[in-house]
């Protein structure tokens, strides 16, 4: 029988980064729950130190850093060592670039991103010494997940095999749908949505977006947080703020 004193009780967002493309303006997001019992929990870990974005015929492509995914936990207390559980939302550049650096973390991902990566799909080989860690490090999951109590991971593929969504049950925001980068934009969460160039399997995506909007009506969900929204991010409570 679970207890209250598991629950998520802070929700923090921290944007590490923002990736000029052409007139867009693209937040770069980590976040950490923070529950009853004293676990720190950080979803994705940002992009490497230099990284470099591809280049993209006309449109002018560059990345602003901000304070990292480590400097911004330092702001409230939380030291690499004391993240308990890294929850790895999959393996691109901009959210798996510092994994390695929570050594006492054990990194939870859907197994078949973490088989996929490891078949050497290109998309991953630039992160690839930071998600090619000991196996005893990782715990693999197969679809949809209560990982704690008020913590469901979401299976969602489409932008990439084994991508996963995350659903956060706080005390007075009630639920919270990080979206990642199944919806990156609130635009496209419509059941006729586009699909992005970075969408590797479009049909998959589509279905992943039609599973999350029935989700956030069967959950009441009060509040959808989109992966690379940016004026949708500027709207956010940001670290050192929280949400309860």
């Amino acid at each position: 029988m679970t207890t209250s004193t598991s629950n998520p009780q802070r929700l923090y967002l921290m944007q590490v980064a923002t990736m000029i493309i052409g007139p867009l303006e693209v937040p770069v997001p980590c976040y950490l729950i923070q529950t009853n019992n004293g676990k720190n929990i950080l979803i994705d870990s940002g992009l490497p130190p230099a990284a470099q974005l591809p280049e993209s015929g006309a449109n002018q492509q560059r990345i602003e850093y901000k304070k990292n995914v480590i400097e911004q936990l330092a702001m409230i207390g939380v030291q690499p060592d004391d993240i308990d559980i890294l929850i790895c939302t999959h393996y691109d550049l901009d959210h798996a670039g510092n994994n390695s650096a929570f050594p006492k973390a054990q990194l939870v991902t859907q197994r078949m991103q973490h088989e996929v990566a490891l078949a050497g799909h290109p998309r991953f080989i630039s992160t690839r010494s930071q998600w090619d860690l000991p196996a005893t490090r990782y715990q693999l999951i197969d679809g949809d997940l209560e990982l704690l109590p008020g913590i469901d991971l979401i299976e969602t593929s489409g932008h990439v095999p084994g991508h996963q969504a995350i659903l956060v049950h706080l005390p007075e925001t009630g639920p919270v749908l990080l979206a990642i980068d199944a919806v990156a934009m609130q635009a496209h969460f419509n059941p006729d949505r586009a699909v992005g160039p970075m969408d590797l399997d479009g049909a998959s995506t589509i279905a992943s977006t039609h599973k999350l909007l029935e989700l956030v009506e069967k959950k009441h969900v009060n509040l959808v947080i989109f992966g690379h929204d940016g004026p949708q991010w500027s709207t956010l409570k940001q670290l050192p703020e929280y949400f309860a």
